[in-house]
């Protein structure tokens, strides 16, 4: 026994009952009554329309055998594992450390980052001086002359 489903209410349609309404596009639709099938034509919206199953779903109506406890998950503790490029061994003994030697870590760190940084630059400057004393001495220096205002002719461009 085949039990179709009323595609406006949501109620259980069983053989002989209720009404198939096939469009024209070829879109078939199985309504219980015609207050369904009115309904549908109108274009309620169902979970609007108290009588039907997705309002009393929606708005939670009718629900009591649910009422069971719900399962809890089991938390689970995560294993530390080892990182590329750094061991279980130096990760659990940053995590041990002070916060001030941290910082104090990270500041000489960044100090010798600017020490580096700034014997770089000097390099570079170092490179430079000798190339733009020999250019400067080999070509001298261009004045430029005033461009002369011409006036217009005719219509704007």
């Amino acid at each position: 026994m085949k039990v179709d489903v009323c595609v406006f209410s949501g109620q259980k349609i069983y053989p002989g009952h209720g009404k198939r309404y096939v469009k024209i596009d070829g879109r078939s639709f199985n309504f219980i009554n015609k207050k369904s099938e009115r309904s549908q034509k109108m274009k309620r919206n169902p979970r609007k329309v108290s009588w039907t199953v997705l309002y009393r779903r929606k708005h939670r109506k009718g629900i009591t055998e649910e009422v069971t406890k719900k399962r809890t998950r089991k938390t689970y503790k995560h294993q530390a594992r080892a990182v590329a490029g750094a061991s279980l061994a130096e990760i659990m003994a940053k995590r041990n450390q002070k916060p001030e030697v941290r910082q104090a870590q990270r500041e000489q760190a960044i100090r010798a980052a600017k020490e580096k940084k700034k014997v770089e630059d000097e390099k570079k400057k170092a490179l430079k001086r000798p190339g733009q004393a020999k250019a400067k001495g080999k070509t001298p220096k261009l004045t430029q002359q005033p461009k002369k205002v011409v006036p217009r002719v005719g219509a704007k461009k």
